[in-house]
């Protein structure tokens, strides 16, 4: 895609140096000499950041952040400073594929927001849902379907995953900053935010061999009913902020 908008991939970065270096290198592989890689690191305490910093690709800009904020505030400042029209989110552990910048960039031509389907590295399988229920993925069909996506996002049933999402620049001026009371689940912020907004992409291509292991920020294991409440409480909280926010820009 010769044509396709300038590109920021946002990375946030937490004692990953264990695989940090091959998720840079299958990013780099698809940008262009004109985007970036934006990776802000959360204080993390073995050598995650000497390692990107090691690159010594001009197209990294890495940002130390001297406290560990989690990684909804580190994801925050790293979109913050990113410039490219669309703007992709990576973790610091997965594999892209090879067609990842160019699906998710073309499915934004004609949305605000872009998730993608995924598969698990080392397997090649598909994720498997809440309910154990394989084959979990995305579906083109779905994509107007605002109140079963929304739902779907609440019920936790939506594979919306922000290591296969991008977003639009001209989408930001709504969808930030994340609200002080977001201290999870970023991804899904941005995902109820192009449902509610019309805009959402459903890319049924798998773009990312997401890792499994147990580090993951996304528990691969269900939480128990607290949490999972918790969780629910704060998305609705999403639903009501974000409305509120389109509402105020229209």
């Amino acid at each position: 895609m010769a044509d396709r908008p300038s590109v920021s991939v946002v990375m946030a970065t937490y004692n990953g140096v264990a695989y940090v270096e091959e998720q840079i290198a299958s990013i780099l592989e698809q940008l262009h000499p004109g985007d970036e890689l934006v990776v802000v690191d959360d204080a993390s305490t073995d050598a995650t950041a000497d390692v990107v910093a090691a690159i010594g690709d001009p197209r990294i800009r890495l940002v130390r952040s001297l406290e560990n904020r989690g990684y909804v505030r580190t994801f925050e400042a790293a979109i913050g400073a990113s410039s490219g029209e669309a703007v992709l989110l990576a973790d610091q552990d997965d594999v892209w594929l090879p067609r990842h910048v160019e699906a998710l960039a073309e499915a934004l031509r004609d949305h605000r927001v872009a998730a993608s389907n995924l598969r698990v590295l080392g397997t090649g399988a598909g994720l498997q849902g809440p309910t154990g229920k394989a084959g979990w993925e995305l579906r083109a069909r779905d994509e107007d379907r605002t109140l079963a996506n929304l739902g779907g996002v609440l019920a936790g049933v939506r594979p919306y995953y922000g290591c296969a999402m991008a977003v639009r620049r001209d989408a930001l001026a709504t969808a930030l900053p994340f609200p002080h009371w977001l201290t999870e689940s970023h991804d899904l912020w941005l995902a109820t935010y192009g449902i509610l907004a019309g805009s959402i992409a459903h890319v049924e291509e798998p773009t990312v061999l997401r890792r499994l292991h147990a580090d993951n920020q996304t528990p691969v294991r269900p939480r128990g009913v607290v949490p999972a409440l918790r969780s629910r409480l704060m998305l609705l909280r999403a639903v009501v902020e974000l409305r509120r926010r389109i509402s105020r820009r229209r």
